[in-house]
């Protein structure tokens, strides 16, 4: 697993090699909206989310995100994870239903991708 922040860019080229490592086209990733990082590279967002809380995150701020390195644009991040069923805070699907938290994402994770 990897920690992914402002200090410690990651290219596409590594992700690359990620994904062709793991699962072929895809690296999953869970982001921490309130510290602005990324755990990329590991089988589940779950180990990534547990990495996550047990080094300074919190709950409400973790969503996992599937990376597809070699595609551009819309097709780049994709909203889907277990970890984003979170009905208390009206998140009822894998898929994250908040335009905002979207947003969010998307901004750092174009930030910390090179």
């Amino acid at each position: 697993m990897r920690l992914v922040d402002p200090a410690n860019r990651i290219t596409r080229d590594e992700l690359k090699q990620m994904a062709s490592a793991m699962f072929g086209d895809l690296v999953k990733a869970v982001v921490d909206l309130r510290r602005e990082l990324l755990a990329v590279d590991a089988e589940l967002h779950s180990d990534q989310e547990a990495y996550l809380l047990e080094n300074g995150s919190e709950q409400r701020d973790l969503w996992g995100i599937n990376l597809y390195p070699e595609l551009q644009d819309e097709g780049f991040v994709e909203f889907d994870s277990m970890i984003n069923l979170r009905p208390s805070q009206g998140n009822r699907s894998r898929g994250i239903e908040d335009p905002g938290i979207r947003e969010k994402i998307l901004k750092i994770v174009y930030s910390l991708v090179r």
